[in-house]
């Protein structure tokens, strides 16, 4: 069965952040998928830890490519997007965070995350399971 993780857990992967001993705990369960956006996502917070000078570039770069490795699968943002932005709509919340839940909902599967926002949607939703880091 695939699990749905989002880039809050999957940046504890590879940054050493509250929570990353039970971020890595999770690598080990099989089938973990998200929208190709985590790649973005990731990428975003691997840089702001170079910025405030808690990686360095290298190490950012090495990382980056890391955070990705657990993934069995990367879902297209296309393939997600219009039930996605419907879902943005009726929870009145943002399309990025949308689909990781459009995911989880086509795949029948529970979602991961550390972002209590997110855990929020995904509560309003009768059709995904959500787990707090």
């Amino acid at each position: 069965m695939s699990l749905v993780v989002d880039a809050s857990v999957a940046v504890q992967w590879v940054l050493d952040e509250d929570g990353s001993a039970r971020a890595n705990a999770l690598r080990a369960e099989p089938g973990l998928i998200a929208p190709s956006l985590v790649a973005a996502e990731i990428g975003s917070a691997i840089w702001k830890a170079v910025r405030r000078e808690l990686v360095s570039r290298a190490d950012a770069l090495t990382a980056a490519q890391a955070a990705l490795l657990p993934f069995e699968a990367l879902v297209a943002n296309e393939e997600l997007h219009t039930r996605a932005l419907e879902l943005a709509i009726d929870l009145n919340h943002s399309i990025y965070d949308c689909l990781y839940l459009a995911l989880a909902e086509r795949e029948r599967c529970a979602l991961v995350s550390a972002d209590a926002k997110l855990l929020a949607a995904a509560k309003k939703m009768k059709t995904v399971e959500a787990r707090k880091l």
